[in-house]
């Protein structure tokens, strides 16, 4: 699995193009080889796709508002294919889909419309879950009712294991259970403060079980672990530095 820096994490940083130019380069300096493209202030795609080939990072993966899927697919495909980027994440489902159990399956056919779409050009559509996807349905998780209805020849899954954990349910588990429909997974800590609230962690500093996560990531042939913090309790450079070290002392291959 290749490590990647989820561009979401430095997004107080990257308002601008300059902004952007000097972020891109910190994670470079860093250590990462690739981002995931999520959190941009407005540039122009090949102006982006210019920075990142010259500072030698990879666009591994994104996210795209999903109104974006509905409205203008064929620019989704034009940009992806400029990046060289297979992956084109949606970050999360509507608010309009979400309380329902037929609310579930009528975002997971459509999804998998736009995925086939995708598909035909060569990319990848894949779906990040938060928490909120593991509300019961008739005794039936949404992640679960997603599983079962999304078409897993259009959609694939991009588990994001700190929010399968806040969910209530087992990151290992899921990470095993969506085998053959995962290329690109999410890697972010969960801790626990003082006053009993869960707060989002670098990779190693929380208290999930990373040996058991890596492994099963390993196991079902997983291609890019993208590193996430969507809080930082200090300087969110800081934070993807302290998680890439973390990962790289991990006694589990990367």
């Amino acid at each position: 699995m290749k490590i990647a820096a989820q561009l979401y994490t430095i997004r107080d940083f990257l308002k601008t193009p300059s902004d952007i130019l000097a972020s891109l380069q910190r994670v470079k300096e860093i250590g990462y080889n690739a981002v995931q493209v999520s959190g941009l202030g407005p540039i122009d795609a090949a102006e982006l796709k210019q920075m990142t080939d010259d500072i030698g990072l990879t666009i591994c993966a994104t996210h795209v508002p999903y109104p974006q899927l509905q409205s203008d697919i064929k620019s989704v495909i034009e940009v992806h294919q400029l990046w060289n980027c297979k992956y084109v994440g949606i970050g999360s489902m509507p608010d309009s889909y979400r309380s329902s159990r037929e609310g579930y399956e009528a975002f997971a056919r459509e999804a998998s419309e736009y995925g086939r779409v995708l598909a035909k050009e060569g990319l990848k559509l894949i779906y990040h879950n938060h928490n909120f996807e593991y509300a019961k349905f008739d005794g039936v998780t949404g992640m679960d009712i997603l599983l079962q209805t999304f078409d897993p020849a259009a959609v694939d899954f991009e588990l994001d294991v700190y929010w399968v954990q806040a969910g209530g349910a087992d990151p290992v588990q899921w990470i095993r259970k969506v085998a053959g429909r995962m290329k690109v997974v999410h890697l972010k800590d969960m801790a626990v403060s003082p006053d009993r609230s869960s707060m989002f962690a670098e990779v190693g500093e929380g208290n999930m079980n990373w040996s058991e996560m890596i492994r099963a990531c390993s196991d079902i042939g997983v291609d890019w672990g993208a590193v996430e913090q969507d809080q930082c309790q200090g300087n969110p450079f800081d934070s993807l530095k302290t998680s890439l070290e973390n990962l790289r002392s991990m006694p589990v291959e990367i």
